[in-house]
């Protein structure tokens, strides 16, 4: 590997990070869409909790690192009657934490959800939900090189900077499609690294906004195919999109692939293992010049249901 192509490529993802304030990328957005959207909080019957940790460009020093912690439950949710009528309306909370490193630059983010599910026809609802916190921006100054020696940074140690965050989403649902919008980052409150008491480096939030679909189709009776699409927008950058194709069998093992223009081609694996258990894997073999020095991108997700009562295997609103 030649080492300035790959100092280009590191500095090229940490300029992102640094100006626009990125959030990290994800390619089982399908699997825990409360992740983009807090319109979910306490969709299913039981508190889902999830774990992830995507490793991104493998082989490449100073790539994307992320790891994140989910979980949201209903609150005061109750069924109908009989299938004749309305299901009840209900609240649900969560809680969402992740930390994204890439070279020096680590962002962790911390925020807590509501949001409120409204049934408005026997088959059809809609939520919309809240979700706000900080997140905390930290540069590790002894990990950088310096060619000017009166550069404030030198000297090591961590830089930190918290902004507040806040994010907004709707979530149109039900057994066989779901539709959302949501935005992220919406204060957009400018903020920085203080470097020496004239200069400072901002660091901003850049707003983003995030559209969803997914339809279930039955193809026989225990194959289902999903395809669904996300849409981010996040200006000055440009739009991006993931199309996505999964084929479950059974309601108990899913197999599915990626599409993100210009970026990668993704290959997705899932088993719903037990009430308590289910795990995912995906592989992005990446399409753009850093597949040059990358060997890929790895994510897995594992997540729990706890307090399942019904012992639900497969999830029912969010496939």
């Amino acid at each position: 590997m030649r080492k300035p192509l790959l100092l280009l490529i590191v500095w090229a993802a940490l300029a992102v990070q640094a100006v626009a304030q990125q959030r990290p990328q994800y390619s089982q957005y399908m699997v825990n869409n409360y992740i983009l959207n807090p319109a979910l909080t306490g969709i299913e019957d039981y508190a889902d909790i999830r774990v992830s940790n995507r490793r991104q460009w493998m082989g490449l020093d100073g790539a994307p690192v992320t790891y994140y912690v989910s979980g949201h439950m209903p609150l005061n949710k109750g069924a109908a009657s009989n299938k004749y009528h309305k299901a009840l309306a209900h609240h649900g909370v969560g809680v969402l934490m992740h930390t994204d490193q890439t070279g020096p630059l680590r962002r962790t983010g911390l925020t807590g959800s509501y949001a409120y599910h409204l049934p408005i026809t026997n088959k059809i609802n809609v939520s919309a939900g809240a979700s706000a916190g900080l997140i905390r921006n930290s540069l590790n100054a002894s990990e950088l090189e310096f060619t000017n020696p009166n550069d404030p940074l030198i000297g090591g140690g961590n830089i930190n900077r918290n902004m507040l965050d806040l994010n907004l989403g709707m979530w149109v649902y039900a057994q066989n499609f779901s539709v959302g919008f949501a935005g992220a980052q919406l204060l957009e409150n400018a903020a920085g690294f203080r470097l020496a008491d004239e200069e400072q480096a901002t660091l901003g939030l850049q707003r983003h906004y995030f559209a969803t679909g997914s339809y279930r189709y039955s193809a026989t009776s225990k194959i289902d195919l999903i395809p669904s699409v996300m849409v981010k927008l996040a200006g000055p950058s440009p739009s991006a999109i993931d199309a996505n194709l999964r084929v479950m069998y059974d309601q108990r093992f899913w197999v599915g692939g990626s599409y993100r223009h210009k970026d990668a081609i993704v290959a997705l694996v899932g088993v719903y293992v037990s009430p308590l258990l289910d795990v995912s894997y995906s592989y992005d073999a990446t399409t753009s010049n850093i597949n040059r020095v990358s060997a890929g991108t790895h994510e897995i997700v594992v997540g729990f249901k706890l307090f399942n009562d019904r012992r639900i295997i497969c999830p029912q609103w969010v496939w």
